[in-house]
């Protein structure tokens, strides 16, 4: 197999320029499945921050004059060009970030979906008319694009969550400054040069990186900054929403999950663990609706777990570009760290390793898909979202006492669940604590759902016209004639 090239230059983007930074700080970019080096990125510094926020504002300026259907064509002559260009952004996406190369291509055909459809809710944010009191009064609610956007994106999907962000900011006709994540810079950089091939002015969609911190600091804080949008981890999240409260910034908060997977004994046990298999693994358990917490009844348990237990050992763990990979590293040694740490802490408390449960070889960050049964409920991982490849199977009989313990943490992102019972199926979409359920399928997370979550999970949404409507502002206006 012939392994193609990663990106030669990992430049920033301001103001319609691609541009060295200037603070001569930077950090290697590295390539999980071998932990070796394969690039070069550079920081921004407080002066490119300046002039990302100048270009920010002056793009808003220019950006919010130019009509939705403009605005729609641009997008979607952006999403043709990243469907031709697919090949070369996967091939930066799986060098950076590890998941095989077809997964990637995945997520970047998927990103191009997400810019088409805001493309079209775009042209239809509409507002209404107020019937007056009094004649010759006419009552106006107006649609306006809530101003230049911080957006701050993860690096398990680098993409995607760039796309959701840009895409609905340009919709709304708002600019927006993304900083992207430092560990996987190279495929936002070649998905955002195709914003500006398809003709996007200059200013309205800037790319930076540099220290986190210091960056959401700047720009929350930053007057010219009206609406933040942040995936990521609960407490960075936490964080990052106090700033933006302090200075009265619209936010939406994309956070952490530790998604129940609720499997009943009517259901479709094969099917279920097909199913529940393959998202559990996709990406190497990296996704914040990852099923990780499996509540199975008790007639379905044995079938259910001994199907999930084969499907789990037959995953192919490979470095992404190998065809037969199935699964590929996690995305840095931490992630490594953070497994090896939560499954002793489980097998320390009683729990046992149906399968898994060990890294594999010594270079990368490949680690064995892993289940595992008998969790006590002291274990950390009944509590902390493990973000990588181990499910936890738990027998249940009680849907009542089920359902306590499956909303019993704070966290609400996705849920999923297996019945054939329409009347299971009714308590289930009452009674669960999240903000997405998925009964019988996988049915989260396309561009035209909300997509988001309650209590530590975060608030706003991502996708559907609520991922549109949180960049834009409603202003009334009553005109007597």
């Amino acid at each position: 197999m012939t392994t193609p090239q990663y990106l030669s230059k990992l430049d920033h983007y301001i103001n319609g320029a691609w541009v060295q930074p200037t603070s001569g700080k930077g950090q290697d970019v590295v390539n999980p499945a071998t932990n070796q080096p394969i690039g070069k990125l550079g920081y921004a510094s407080k002066a490119d921050l300046d002039a990302a926020l100048k270009a920010a504002e002056a793009g808003f300026k220019t950006w919010r004059k130019v009509s939705s259907f403009e605005r729609a064509k641009l997008l979607r002559k952006t999403a043709d060009l990243v469907r031709s260009r697919a090949e070369q952004i996967a091939t930066a996406l799986t060098f950076e970030q590890g998941k095989v190369f077809a997964e990637a291509k995945l997520e970047v055909m998927g990103s191009a979906d997400i810019l088409e459809w805001f493309a079209d809710e775009g042209r239809r944010a509409y507002g209404r008319i107020i019937p007056a009191r009094a004649d010759g009064v006419r009552n106006m609610v107006i649609m306006e694009p809530v101003g230049p956007v911080a957006g701050f994106s993860p690096w398990n999907f680098p993409v995607t969550q760039a796309a959701r962000k840009i895409a609905a900011a340009l919709a709304a006709g708002c600019s927006i400054i993304v900083k992207c994540p430092e560990e996987t810079p190279g495929s936002p950089i070649e998905f955002v040069k195709c914003f500006e091939d398809a003709g996007v002015p200059a200013g309205v969609v800037n790319l930076l990186y540099g220290v986190p911190s210091e960056i959401s600091e700047y720009l929350i804080a930053h007057p010219t900054i009206r609406k933040i949008s942040f995936t990521g981890s609960v407490p960075v999240g936490k964080q990052l929403a106090s700033l933006a409260g302090l200075h009265m910034k619209r936010a939406t908060m994309e956070l952490g999950g530790h998604a129940p997977v609720m499997v009943f004994d009517d259901a479709d046990a094969d099917g279920a663990a097909t199913l529940m298999a393959a998202m559990k693994y996709r990406n190497a358990g990296q996704v914040c609706v990852s099923p990780t917490r499996f509540f199975v009844q008790e007639k379905a348990y044995d079938k259910f777990v001994s199907k999930f237990i084969d499907l789990a050992k037959a995953v192919k763990v490979g470095d992404g570009f190998d065809p037969a990979s199935k699964m590929g590293p996690l995305a840095n040694p931490r992630r490594v760290n953070a497994m090896e740490s939560i499954i002793l802490d489980a097998k320390e408390k009683g729990a046992k390793i149906e399968t898994g449960g060990e890294r594999i070889g010594n270079a990368g960050n490949f680690f064995e898909p892993t289940v595992l049964t008998g969790v006590p409920q002291s274990a950390r991982i009944m509590s902390e979202e493990p973000f990588g490849p181990v499910a936890v199977m738990m027998p249940f009989k009680d849907t009542d006492a089920m359902l306590e313990q499956a909303n019993s943490l704070p966290f609400g992102l996705a849920s999923y669940a297996f019945t054939t019972n329409a009347k299971t199926a009714a308590k289930l979409t009452d009674s669960i604590d999240a903000g997405m359920l998925s009964i019988n399928h996988f049915g989260i997370a396309l561009p035209e759902t909300p997509f988001g979550g309650i209590k530590d999970s975060g608030y706003g949404h991502e996708g559907g016209i609520e991922g549109l409507n949180a960049y834009l502002q409603a202003k009334f206006v009553s005109h007597l004639a």
